[in-house]
């Protein structure tokens, strides 16, 4: 039996689906890049950019219907995630093929709902319906199962791994509080709760007895992780995390995402310097630079705060690197207020940046809004941004050429043959000759050149 699985979006949607994946795996399944020959294809998807949405509905499309044009057997189709979450039973509409839709907060019943369905299927029932002249499934919206109820306890104790990675994603939280104006992940993702700290630690031990070298931490606010729950002696629950990790033997490294710079705390910038696995790369969406689109986006910071946090944290660790999210014609944004983005993001010195054209998503606050910055002034400001983000990072980049940097080598590089790739504690990405044997090691390369995205280098 074959399990196909897409998933499109963040870091916690692929940690929910490599949860999906080891529960065929240890029924026996293997799995399959191709959904024409599976059993059971799930699209695991994302609602937080219009794009990733389209993307997944094309490709939910072409799995319905590609085996019915070859008039083979449908496989069990489902559709988790946030796009899930968000539209329920529009998809069934739209799509009245699907077997399944669960949210992100069913993940753990995934494999039982798909392997119910094959099982009833494999007695007769719920077998496609095929009228004289078609060849497609007529499923009513009853026929399908739609689960985006609220199971995020059930969801938070499920925690499984493919093998010991070289860098893992530990999930360490779920939900979202914060309530951005612009963002559904309060909608789709649920209230902050927030995994006990022994259950994290017990997972990141298990990792480590397996070999694995670098955890990332993953959460909708990362830092303000443990706030749900009581704290003691003056430092945050997160920080208290941060230190046992630390103290894990076999864990070299531990990076996490995605804070929020409103929990930038004293005890959180001092824990740089002073925990020695903690990297020197923080990813601190600053989302704009206009005080007053700020406001308007419910985000409870202003410009002047969010440079201090960076400056303290630079101040604390050599070579931080310092890596940012932006969003571009949300509504209102002037030429003013797009210039203050400008030089906000000179001043951090951004080497790394996601940046968005702004677009509404059913179900947020600013979708009330009028959508009224043209896509023709999203675009120029996007490709404005986007010129100024290749001069920072060639200047962080070529600003380590001569050093020796210790990477931990993570896998082949892309690029050619003999080529490995590994990443400085800093993030950036190293491309160095080597054997084999070296995955999953750490070792010093000097770096001879730089590009904005990699550092060719050579080992020491």
């Amino acid at each position: 039996m074959k399990l196909y699985i897409r998933t499109y979006g963040c870091q916690m949607n692929e940690r929910d689906s490599e949860n999906i994946a080891v529960d065929f795996l240890e029924r026996g399944w293997t799995l399959t890049e191709n959904p024409q020959e599976a059993d059971v294809a799930i699209v695991n998807t994302c609602s937080v950019r219009e794009q990733a949405e389209r993307k997944a509905s094309g490709l939910i499309g072409r799995i319905l219907y590609d085996r019915v044009e070859r008039k083979a057997t449908l496989p069990v189709v489902g559709v988790t995630g946030c796009m899930a979450q968000n539209k329920g039973g529009e998809l069934v509409k739209e799509f009245p093929e699907l077997d399944f839709v669960a949210g992100p907060r069913k993940t753990h019943l995934v494999p039982q709902f798909a392997l119910s369905i094959l099982e009833k299927r494999k007695r007769g029932e719920l077998l496609p319906e095929l009228p004289e002249g078609m060849r497609r499934r007529t499923f009513k919206y009853s026929d399908a199962l739609v689960d985006v109820s609220d199971d995020t306890e059930g969801h938070l104790h499920i925690n499984r791994h493919m093998g010991a990675p070289v860098c893992a994603f530990v999930s360490i939280m779920q939900g979202c509080q914060m309530n951005c104006s612009y963002c559904i992940v309060p909608k789709v993702r649920g209230i902050q709760r927030s995994r006990p700290i022994e259950d994290v630690v017990k997972e990141v031990k298990y990792l480590a007895e397996r070999g694995t070298k670098e955890v990332m931490l993953l959460g909708q606010v990362a830092n303000a992780y443990g706030r749900d729950f009581a704290s003691s002696g003056g430092v945050s629950n997160f920080v208290r995390l941060l230190q046992e990790i630390n103290d894990i033997s076999g864990i070299e490294r531990i990076r996490y995402t995605s804070p929020h710079p409103a929990y930038f705390n004293d005890d959180l910038i001092n824990a740089y310097g002073s925990l020695e696995k903690l990297c020197e790369y923080v990813h601190l969406p600053l989302q704009s630079g206009s005080d007053e689109i700020l406001k308007k986006m419910n985000r409870p910071y202003r410009v002047k705060k969010f440079l201090e946090i960076v400056e303290r944290l630079r101040s604390r660790a050599k070579g931080m690197s310092i890596s940012t999210d932006i969003i571009v014609g949300y509504p209102s944004e002037t030429d003013s207020d797009f210039q203050q983005t400008r030089d906000a993001f000179a001043a951090a010195a951004f080497d790394m940046a996601f940046i968005f054209k702004y677009s509404p998503r059913e179900g947020t606050k600013s979708a009330l809004l009028p959508d009224d910055i043209s896509e023709e002034v999203k675009d120029t400001r996007n490709k404005i941004l986007l010129d100024d983000l290749a001069k920072t990072s060639l200047d962080f980049n070529n600003a380590m050429v001569g050093s020796v940097e210790q990477v931990l080598v993570e896998s082949h590089a892309r690029r050619g043959d003999g080529l490995l790739m590994g990443r400085t504690r800093n993030h950036r990405k190293a491309i160095f000759a080597g054997e084999d044997s070296l995955i999953g090691r750490l070792v010093d390369v000097e770096i001879k050149s730089a590009t904005t995205t990699a550092l060719d280098s050579v080992l020491v």
